[in-house]
C-alpha cells in the first residue's frame, strides 16, 4: 500500500506547490522545473522548501515500462527524514491540477 507524503496543486507555470507531511514534518514545498538542466541524467525538477528556499530534493520525468504512461519520480532528502523516494500521482477526486506524492517504501531485507 502506498502512503501519501505530500499534497500538491499544479500552477499555470508548471510548478507544483503544496505540503510535504509525515508524522514529524509539515513543510511547504514547490517542485519547480530545472531551468539549468545540463545533461540527460540531471533532474527535470528541483524540490524547494518554500519558507527557507533550501533545495530538499529532485525529480525526474519517467515513462512506465509496462504501460508507457509518463510520471514524475521524486527523491527527497533531509537530515530529519534521510532519503525518501516517491512518485507524483493524481490526487483522489479527479481534479487534474491536484496531485499527491506517494512514498515508495523500501523493500524489506
Amino acid at each position: 500500500m502506498a502512503s501519501t507524503i505530500a499534497t500538491l496543486t499544479k500552477k499555470a507555470n508548471g510548478t507544483l506547490e503544496g505540503i510535504f507531511a509525515t508524522l514529524r514534518i509539515n513543510a511547504p514545498i514547490a517542485i519547480v522545473p530545472n531551468e539549468t538542466k545540463t545533461s540527460e541524467q540531471a533532474p527535470d525538477y528541483r524540490i524547494i522548501h518554500r519558507k527557507s528556499g533550501f533545495e530538499i530534493g529532485a525529480a525526474w520525468n519517467r515513462i512506465a515500462r509496462e504501460t508507457g504512461v509518463e510520471y514524475i519520480s521524486v527523491k527527497l532528502e533531509a537530515p530529519e527524514i534521510g532519503v525518501l523516494y516517491g512518485n507524483v500521482a493524481p490526487a483522489p477526486g479527479g481534479d487534474p491540477d491536484s496531485k499527491v506524492i506517494l512514498w515508495n517504501a523500501p523493500e524489506p531485507d
